[in-house]
């Protein structure tokens, strides 16, 4: 029996859904500030997931300003298959709210936005057996649409409040053996969160509470994985059901901090008595009969293709004349659009951190500019590893708060930057001893938050710092590490980024 490890997709992918063509499945994601915006996976086992591109890829479907506060912009999709087309609805908060876009190939071309004037987030599809579309909403409101104009038909009805958790949300309908089920979270998508449900035999209800309720939370328990909830069904091939919820992995010492964001998990599914019945959501588990493993993606991005990957993302834009794979082959070219991390409107190219311990490291040749690594939670909340003027310095933004802590001279020329995040350099509180350290040496090691991060150029530790400030308990928000390279004056070329773990 093949086992699989949660989390399925570890780091910042909240809110996932998913739908099944076949034996294929297909999994969004929640993308809040970052463009290209709503990451789409594809598997043939739930486990094992690849990327295989973003569905708002262009201004044209994803135009946030640069007054999008950090998580904002888009939350919450729902991805769904119906008459050979593949639909995806979300909300844009504060930038025009809810909309659908369609495409005929998961890989897109997806079309552009067709905006539903209805109150709440989370929005959801489902069709009945007439051919009608129904939305539903946070708050639990249904309505009846056209997804191809967006023009609501009937509604929207309040159809159910949950069992009293505050903020009812991530609804979806199901029908299954002749009822409509509508899955829901409440509690809050921290530490009360937690998974309802009800039935009723039309979408317009009235609906009933399961016999059991909450069917999934965590809360007020000591398991590793925390915040269980938004969660989405899916049938497999064999007739098995699962599902596809956020989670996070808190670490450090009470009250703990989660770092990589609110995470996608899989848990099995049974019936029983017409009621969807879920265990604990573990870190190990027996896998799904289909079992397709996926060819081991690369450590390092070379910059040799004629497109940036994916995975690549940048907060709010990320403007033509920002990047470039050309101006340099085998390079890529950042141009600076902002003059500072700590506001909007800055260039900067990341990827998720996905591994509690992990090695980041790129090869960098600054010129006359000046770049680096950041490791970002938002514009307050971001550690730098920076070069300009024959210079490498480590700076940190905590709120309010901004202060270079370590700095050394570099050679001329390009040199190597190096993140090295531990959680085993962690010591437990009796045995920290406050530092002694310069400004201009290693700091904070032997903190009591959930990690280190250690700052390197060309092999010389600059500074080592408390990863606790870079949670969400401490920045706030939806959103995980994000962690990438930047430019804030000038130009500068990236020759490799590497990430392992």
């Amino acid at each position: 029996m093949n086992v699989y490890d949660n989390p399925v997709l570890p780091g910042f992918h909240p809110d996932p859904s998913v739908c099944r063509v076949g034996e294929d499945y297909y999994l969004v994601c929640s993308s809040f500030e970052y463009v290209p915006g709503v990451p789409i996976f594809h598997s043939r086992d739930l486990v094992h997931w690849r990327q295989i591109g973003n569905v708002l890829d262009r201004p044209s479907q994803l135009d946030l300003p640069a007054d999008v506060p950090a998580s904002g912009g888009v939350f919450a999709p729902t991805i769904r298959h119906h008459d050979g087309r593949f639909y995806m609805i979300t909300t844009n908060v504060g930038a025009g709210g809810h909309f659908v876009v369609t495409a005929e190939r998961p890989e897109g071309p997806w079309s552009d936005p067709v905006w539903i004037d209805l109150p709440g987030v989370d929005p959801d599809l489902a069709w009945d057996e007439d051919g009608s579309c129904w939305c539903t909403t946070s708050g639990n409101q249904v309505a009846r649409i056209d997804p191809a104009t967006g023009k609501v038909l009937e509604g929207p009805y309040p159809i159910w409040s949950g069992t009293g958790g505050k903020y009812p949300e991530a609804p979806h309908l199901y029908q299954v053996d002749g009822w409509w089920y509508l899955l829901m979270s409440e509690g809050g998508t921290e530490r009360g969160h937690a998974v309802s449900i009800a039935r009723g035999r039309s979408p317009r209800g009235p609906f009933e509470p399961g016999p059991v309720n909450p069917i999934l939370t965590h809360r007020g328990t000591n398991r590793p994985i925390q915040s269980t909830g938004h969660a989405d069904l899916v049938q497999a091939a064999d007739g098995t059901w699962w599902m596809v919820l956020l989670g996070a992995r808190p670490r450090g010492y009470s009250p703990e901090y989660q770092v990589l964001g609110r995470e996608t998990f899989l848990t099995p599914v049974r019936w029983e008595d017409g009621w969807p019945v879920v265990g604990p959501v573990e870190e190990r588990h027996p896998a799904p009969a289909a079992w397709h493993p996926l060819p081991e993606e690369p450590y390092r991005d070379d910059f040799d293709a004629g497109a940036l990957a994916p995975y690549w993302i940048s907060p709010r834009s990320r403007p033509d004349g920002s990047w470039s794979l050309g101006e340099r082959p085998g390079w890529l070219t950042l141009h600076a659009t902002g003059p500072t991390l700590d506001r909007p409107g800055h260039t900067f190219v990341g990827r998720r951190q996905q591994h509690h311990d992990c090695r980041i490291s790129a090869r960098l040749d600054p010129g006359s500019g000046t770049a680096g690594l950041s490791v970002r939670m938002d514009e307050a909340h971001h550690y730098d590893l920076e070069v300009s003027e024959g210079r490498a310095r480590v700076i940190a933004r905590i709120g309010p708060l901004r202060q270079c802590v370590a700095e050394r001279p570099v050679p001329p020329g390009p040199l190597t930057l190096a993140l090295d995040i531990r959680t085993r350099d962690v010591l437990p509180p009796s045995v920290i001893e406050p530092t002694t350290e310069s400004t201009t040496g290693p700091t904070g090691v032997g903190a009591r938050g959930p990690d280190t991060i250690g700052f390197s150029a060309d092999g010389a530790l600059l500074a080592s710092l408390d990863g606790r400030y870079l949670s969400t308990e401490v920045a706030t928000g939806f959103t995980g590490r994000v962690i990438g390279m930047y430019v804030t004056e000038g130009s500068a070329d990236f020759d490799w980024f590497d990430y392992r773990f």
